[in-house]
């Protein structure tokens, strides 16, 4: 039978398998028609062309592909700037150390393409922990905000006194120390600040780039998630007005978005995986209720499953402690401060070699409930900082 980790692994891997199926046939849909008339048209152009002037077709494509071939290059029609002066270089090592890859640009040398392999190496690593590092400290920032507004409620109702000192020992003060966020509260605040910045950045680009509202936000969202197709491409033209200040507009835009946008997708992966455990969770209810049922009826002064843990709110907190092996584990998600997360990874390599030798060769592995996690276990990066345990961001700090 299979662990609960591979179960979620198999889940996810089959829904975004599902994803892609429904999301290419949507797009089919859309967008094979105007596609088909498109290559009509230019069909019906190519005719009308070779017959005017008196070419073969075979000369003509031949001719357009060796166009192709200078496009790839950077050569276009218009007389625009070079793409390989230093600011247009400069240009083109942000999408490569961003991840956003544009391809508007892209080395034609040999010695270009073996640079960008090491360059990018370094480049997309250093960048990925940059970004691992703002997430942080960002849910460091939206915790504690958060954790003041829910204390000045508290002192508004009575519950906390107005000097910060703990009152009569009621529940509502001595559950604030432990007090984290909703998942779903930090991610409606990365929401409203993603479009804040995307509605701010397209009223620049429609103006100075002459793209329509529309495109530029779908613009920013295909820069700031750096999936960088390519078919608008900002600061291209050879000049605009106030250029200098227009370059640091769109650099420090496209740098909060990504961040923004980073962030984002991370606490939304925190929402996927706790519909994931939800799924295998009523699976495993509806497949083994009759066994669970006569596994609990022999045991004595036992709690059930989610009894105890139903009425607390999804946050980003996971308690490792009193957790078993058959409740499923907590659907939460987690995040985590500097402090705890440095404290967190003081893992020696040694430590890692055993733990790996002792499940290669099939020794049984210790699980403290310290270790114990929701959803993937383990992970790197920012979605292990959210997985983890988000910081208790108190008011003394």
């Amino acid at each position: 039978r299979l662990n609960a980790d591979n179960a979620r692994f198999l889940l996810l891997a089959v829904l975004i398998v599902l994803y892609m199926l429904c999301g290419a046939a949507v797009f089919s849909a859309i967008e094979l028609p105007t596609e088909r008339q498109a290559k009509e048209r230019w069909e019906e152009r190519l005719e009308n062309f070779t017959r005017r002037h008196n070419l073969s077709r075979t000369e003509l494509r031949r001719f357009l592909r060796e166009y192709e071939e200078a496009s790839v290059a950077g050569i276009r029609v218009d007389d625009i700037r070079p793409r390989w002066d230093f600011t247009g270089a400069f240009y083109f090592v942000g999408t490569v150390v961003s991840t956003i890859g544009f391809g508007m640009t892209t080395p034609a040398t040999v010695g270009g393409k073996i640079f960008l392999i090491f360059y990018g190496l370094i480049g997309c690593a250093g960048t990925i922990l940059f970004f691992n590092l703002f997430l942080e400290r960002l849910i460091t920032v939206i915790a504690y905000i958060m954790k003041s507004c829910h204390e000045r409620q508290l002192r508004r109702k009575g519950v906390l006194p107005h000097n910060g000192r703990r009152g009569s020992g009621t529940s509502e003060v001595d559950s604030l120390a432990g007090w984290k966020p909703s998942v779903y509260y930090v991610m409606l605040i990365l929401c409203v600040a993603s479009l804040i910045i995307s509605c701010c950045a397209s009223a620049m680009y429609t103006p100075i780039e002459g793209w329509s509202y529309f495109d530029s936000l779908y613009f920013c969202f295909v820069a700031f998630s750096t999936i960088g197709f390519g078919d608008l491409v900002s600061s291209q033209n050879i000049r605009y007005e106030s250029q200098g200040l227009y370059r640091f507009g769109n650099f420090v835009f496209i740098l909060m978005g990504v961040c923004c946008i980073y962030s984002l997708f991370n606490v939304i992966s925190i929402v996927i995986k706790q519909s994931i455990n939800w799924i295998l969770k009523k699976l495993d209810c509806r497949c083994c209720h009759r066994c669970q049922r006569k596994l609990f009826r022999s045991r004595r002064n036992v709690v059930m499953p989610g009894n105890v843990r139903s009425r607390r709110n999804v946050s980003i907190e996971t308690d490792a402690v009193n957790e078993s092996d058959t409740d499923g584990r907590r659907l939460s998600g987690e995040m985590i401060s500097m402090k705890d997360f440095l404290a967190s990874n003081k893992v020696s390599l040694a430590i890692m070699q055993k733990q790996l030798s002792e499940t290669a060769n099939g020794y049984p592995r210790q699980m403290s409930s310290n270790s114990k996690q929701n959803g993937f276990s383990g992970g790197v990066g920012a979605l292990a900082i959210m997985n983890n345990r988000l910081a208790e961001t108190s008011v003394d700090r």
